[in-house]
């Protein structure tokens, strides 16, 4: 049951992306360019997170855990400003379905490299047949998603 839950939150964090990704491109019909909406997207979000924070009392951060971190363990930010802008960028060009897909590819296909170098501080999981499988198997998935299109 403990699992369960975790599970459950992923699945639906997942589902989720694609509607977010449909809701932004619609946006930028609105607004204009694509950096536009991602900023917009990022100030919702930012509102949000800390009304959450608020409702729940999580405490503030503090000075000496802020003081402990990296540089580079700021880049979350970045990579997900660089996510939101290029779905918003390339969807209403693709299409919904390949834009997911080929998101799941590349997370797939970072995520393997990530588990099996166990780098940021992962737990390893080397690279094994199965596992690379998979991931052929998402591959081909976006093939045949994109195989629908003319471009």
């Amino acid at each position: 049951m403990n699992k369960l839950i975790y599970i459950l939150s992923i699945l639906s964090g997942g589902l989720v992306i694609p509607i977010q990704v449909a809701v932004n491109t619609l946006l930028k019909k609105h607004i204009g360019e694509p950096m536009q909406v991602t900023f917009i997207s990022f100030l919702v979000g930012t509102i949000a997170s800390l009304f959450i924070c608020i409702i729940a009392r999580y405490p503030l951060p503090t000075a000496i855990g802020i003081s402990g971190t990296s540089w580079w363990m700021w880049l979350g930010g970045l990579c997900g400003t660089f996510y939101v802008w290029s779905t918003i960028f390339a969807t209403p060009h693709i299409g919904a379905a390949l834009a997911m897909a080929l998101t799941v590819a590349g997370q797939m296909i970072a995520a393997l490299l990530l588990d099996h170098y166990g780098v940021l501080g992962l737990q390893k999981y080397p690279l094994s047949f199965i596992r690379v499988t998979g991931i052929l198997l998402v591959v081909v998935g976006v093939v045949l998603i994109a195989s629908t299109k003319r471009y």
